[in-house]
């Protein structure tokens, strides 16, 4: 299978690129980024045969079957409908969209063309919650709350890397999206109640920079989820699994009880790493003519809920 990458020398490019790399049968063959010198010596450097900065180059390309969107959110849902409009297979990282309405159009143009669209929602894989989704399904857990912190300190416009972003993250469209559509896939149900909260909202990147949301399926289990971008302490994003049978505590691909001992996850997954696992995914359900695990209709339905939390602030 031969792949397309865009956006790849970014934060979350590399990782894919670093993903595909422990991939068996699958090939960068084009790569993507804004600025010419640095996309060429970035495919120089990996090998890659082809280098542009412009999609629409990538995509006309009879030795691309399939595309990874790592390019910015206000990006996304144009690329991907370019890409499957192109005939090409596409997996876009998280969110597919900022937007209902842009989710809503990606779900019609991926039927339309009958190409695989998958959404990266890297939590889904991520061993510590497929470890917990397991358990659901066996019957062995019922979960009763999740309660989640999402920190970071971006008072700047600044990526993962610590380099400037050309564009504007958010805490609802990108980093709530996470735990939305993981609170949904765990319980497996629709959000029927959810409201949020913003705090100020920063005077130069006009954005709110803490959130705080509430959430609540039809089986009575609820989601109390914090964000903040003035978190000026440990960073990253803590999920507390509060189950009627034990409280679980998931730190990215970490595992720990209620008491803080560690779970063994060996045997979870074929790898430690959610994004190797993602493009795992998508790769096989193109081969194997199926739709992939965080399909984009899929996902779709927390693309609902987020659209019903934005409406919240203003109520």
């Amino acid at each position: 299978m031969r792949v397309c990458v865009a956006g790849a020398y970014g934060a979350f490019g590399m990782k894919h690129m670093d993903a595909i790399a422990n991939i068996d049968g699958v090939t960068v063959t084009s790569v993507m980024g804004p600025t010419r010198a640095k996309i060429d010596a970035f495919a120089a450097a990996r090998g890659v045969p082809h280098a542009a900065t412009d999609l629409a180059d990538c995509l006309v390309r009879e030795d691309v079957d399939a595309v990874i969107l790592s390019t910015p959110t206000q990006m996304h849902a144009a690329q991907t409908i370019a890409c499957l409009k192109a005939g090409k297979h596409v997996l876009v990282e998280i969110p597919m969209a900022d937007t209902l309405a842009y989710s809503q159009e990606i779900v019609r143009v991926q039927r339309e063309t009958g190409k695989i669209a998958m959404a990266g929602q890297v939590r889904r894989f991520n061993p510590s919650h497929q470890w917990i989704h397991n358990k659901i399904k066996a019957g062995e857990l019922k979960i009763q709350q999740m309660d989640v912190q999402t920190y970071f300190f971006r008072r700047s416009n600044i990526n993962a890397k610590g380099e400037a972003r050309s564009w504007t993250d958010h805490l609802l469209w990108h980093h709530a999206c996470h735990t939305v559509d993981l609170f949904q896939y765990q319980t497996g149900e629709t959000c029927t109640q959810a409201f949020g909260l913003e705090g100020p909202h920063h005077p130069d990147l006009g954005i709110a920079m803490d959130m705080s949301i509430g959430m609540k399926v039809p089986s009575g289990a609820i989601c109390t989820l914090s964000l903040s971008f003035n978190n000026d302490g440990p960073l990253g994003t803590v999920f507390r699994y509060i189950c009627d049978n034990g409280t679980y505590i998931a730190r990215y691909d970490d595992l720990f009880d209620g008491a803080e001992k560690q779970i063994d996850l060996t045997g979870t997954t074929v790898s430690n790493n959610g994004i190797e696992l993602i493009d795992r995914e998508f790769f096989a359900a193109i081969r194997e003519g199926r739709q992939p695990n965080g399909a984009v209709a899929d996902v779709l339905g927390a693309m609902e809920t987020l659209d019903r939390i934005e409406r919240s602030f203003n109520a």
